[in-house]
């Protein structure tokens, strides 16, 4: 944890109403495209503003494993959770972006939301994610604009660039796929990991 680090005393601010305007998960869905059956690991979840969309997206078929280090944030989500007709595809797992507790090859799908601009092990936290997705699965990045002036979101001396962030995935071998601003102050990035070299073939 660190100055950056979105702290559990403001999760309220995570269920503001008009956070569906500016910030709409089916936006963010499309851009990504079907995830129906796929398994999802929301690192960062919050109190699942992502995790639960994604449960109704991926199906009875697929599931969501909804990562948080702060116990707090989980156990909100898990109130969620408790009531009628919430979804029943979601994991609750205690793990850090570097180290999200999860098994390898576990899900197709690996999101982040709002969490890039908080980190200090950049290079761990893309080795994580590329020992947790699957061959052919992908890394989804969504974060705040560092050409729009908050509020909402973190400082500007916060924020990292779509740019930048970009430079940082192709620097570890990343492959972008797309990029490009989504609702009225975030942008997404969605990447594939790096591919796996083979020597020559053994004859």
């Amino acid at each position: 944890m660190n100055e950056r680090t979105f702290q559990a005393r403001d999760a309220h601010k995570l269920e503001d109403p008009e956070r569906l305007k500016w910030l709409p998960p089916d936006e963010i869905l499309a851009r990504i495209g079907s995830v129906s059956g796929m398994t999802i690991a929301d690192v960062g979840t919050g109190t699942g503003y992502f995790a639960l969309p994604f449960a109704g997206a991926v199906g009875r078929g697929g599931k969501v494993l909804a990562v948080d280090f702060q116990k707090e944030m989980l156990e909100k989500l898990r109130h969620k959770l408790s009531m009628p007709g919430a979804p029943q595809n979601i994991v609750l797992v205690e793990g850090e972006a570097a180290r999200t507790t999860l098994s390898g090859k576990s899900c197709d799908l690996a999101f982040m939301s709002n969490l890039w601009h908080e980190l200090d092990d950049e290079a761990g936290v893309l080795a994580e994610m590329e020992r947790i997705v699957r061959p052919g699965g992908r890394l989804a990045i969504l974060d705040y604009r560092a050409d729009v002036a908050p509020p909402p979101g973190p400082p500007a001396t916060h924020r990292v660039s779509r740019e930048d962030l970009e430079q940082v995935l192709l620097r570890h071998g990343w492959t972008v796929g797309h990029a490009g601003n989504v609702g009225t102050y975030s942008y997404i990035l969605i990447a594939q990991p790096p591919a796996i070299l083979h020597g020559p073939a053994q004859l």
